[in-house]
């Protein structure tokens, strides 16, 4: 089942494109700087709102969601080959933020969650 599948079972068709973008880019983040086990959530809020969580491994929380949310991470040079992905959450999200989970004990699941949510 794919984020766009999900979304437009449940009628969500509004914030299909950006949601499957800024999902692909957090993803992709993850399967690149990351060694280990990774999840995706979608969760319906209440109020209309999507909120999309990705789980990894990795403790460590990448900017621009260890960045308060009015500090912008810079933009990548023109010529480079990355740097733009977690940018694109910070510009299109409503709203975005992460957590550490620590270094878990024993290799267990610690690592760290990092989100973002879209109104509809």
């Amino acid at each position: 089942m794919t984020v766009r599948s999900v979304l437009a079972s449940h009628g969500r068709p509004e914030v299909l494109d950006s949601v499957e973008l800024l999902t692909s880019e957090m993803v992709t983040n993850t399967y690149l700087h990351t060694h280990g086990p990774a999840s995706l959530r979608l969760t319906a809020l209440a109020d209309g709102r999507l909120r999309v969580g990705v789980w990894d491994s990795h403790p460590r929380i990448p900017a621009p969601f260890g960045r308060p949310p009015h500090d912008h991470v810079p933009l990548a040079s023109p010529d480079a080959d990355t740097g733009r992905g977690l940018r694109l959450v910070q510009e299109y999200a409503d709203c975005w933020g992460g957590v550490s989970l620590g270094e878990g004990a024993f290799d267990r699941r610690a690592g760290k969650l990092l989100w973002f949510e879209m109104r509809g």
